[in-house]
């Protein structure tokens, strides 16, 4: 685990992709405790903008209805951990549920019809 010393020195605007429905029932709730992977795994995945769609062309594949949450990492404290992942590259994990309040915008991401999800303009990209 990589302690936070180095976690603040990254960029701290992360992603999230998650199926439109259980997003929708997160913003019911007030929080998101993540995707089945995200609770089997004892934390919620994260990709910084450079991470994101590799993220989404290895896990989510061909899948529609899917939302990209970008949420400023500053606000998660503690909780927000960078570890060694795919490639030995360092991935942002919450080892907490996700607070909505940190979250600053919620937009789709569609499939083009090359079968690749279309992304909107990154932060840290």
């Amino acid at each position: 685990m990589i302690g936070s010393d180095y976690s603040a020195a990254m960029s701290q605007i992360i992603y999230k992709i998650a199926p439109e429905a259980l997003w929708r029932e997160a913003e019911k709730n007030g929080r998101f405790t993540g995707a089945a992977i995200d609770v089997a795994d004892g934390f919620i995945h994260f990709s910084t903008a450079g991470q994101v769609r590799e993220t989404a062309a290895r896990h989510f594949a061909g899948q529609s209805d899917l939302l990209l949450i970008a949420i400023d990492g500053n606000r998660l404290g503690d909780a927000l951990k960078y570890e060694v992942s795919r490639g030995g590259a360092l991935f942002p994990h919450l080892y907490a549920p996700l607070d909505l309040e940190v979250v600053i915008w919620v937009k789709p991401l569609p499939l083009g019809t090359d079968g690749l999800h279309q992304f909107p303009a990154l932060e840290a990209e």
